[in-house]
């Protein structure tokens, strides 16, 4: 595949380039393996529908058709209808955000799904794969497609493209 450069131009970053060196969906990390695309987390409802407002044209325009956004964070917009983030700035204070991507994993997913690799893609495979843990809380404290039952915890594995919907 030929390069192609991505310029953004978004509140967060001015002039930001990247080079995406993958097909879109293709070739991730063997131990990476995404239940949700970025485009179906934004159309479940995702982070208050906060999070992407200024990103159009990063990503393609599919993606924002049916997802669920709002000017200011919102909950009810969410799949499971609770709040289940921190803030930016709790993420800045744990040295979890990546210079690159100043909006956090979401951000770099949604920028290695499209195709970019960077230096950071170890580290947050292996955040993802910590989310794990939360799975097993849910199989072993509800009943199978109890959706109600740990709704936070299964926002939760929305947020970090877990379909907490099938367990």
């Amino acid at each position: 595949m030929e390069k192609k450069k991505i310029i953004v131009n978004d509140y967060f970053q001015k002039n930001y380039e990247y080079f995406l060196t993958e097909k879109i969906g293709e070739n991730f990390d063997e131990r990476f393996k995404p239940e949700l695309t970025p485009k179906e987390m934004l159309e479940l409802g995702v982070f208050g529908g906060k999070y992407m407002n200024d990103c159009k044209n990063e990503f393609p325009k599919d993606w924002f058709v049916n997802a669920k956004l709002s000017k200011k964070k919102d909950p009810s917009i969410n799949y499971f209808k609770i709040d289940a983030s921190t803030s930016l700035k709790y993420w800045q204070e744990k040295g979890w955000i990546y210079h690159e991507d100043p909006r956090g994993w979401f951000q770099w997913y949604c920028r290695y799904y499209m195709g970019r690799r960077c230096l950071d893609d170890q580290r947050q495979i292996k955040r993802w794969i910590a989310m794990k843990r939360h799975i097993a809380q849910i199989k072993n404290n509800c009943f199978f497609l109890e959706l109600n039952c740990r709704k936070k915890q299964r926002q939760a594995l929305l947020h970090w493209a877990y379909d907490s919907r099938k367990i």
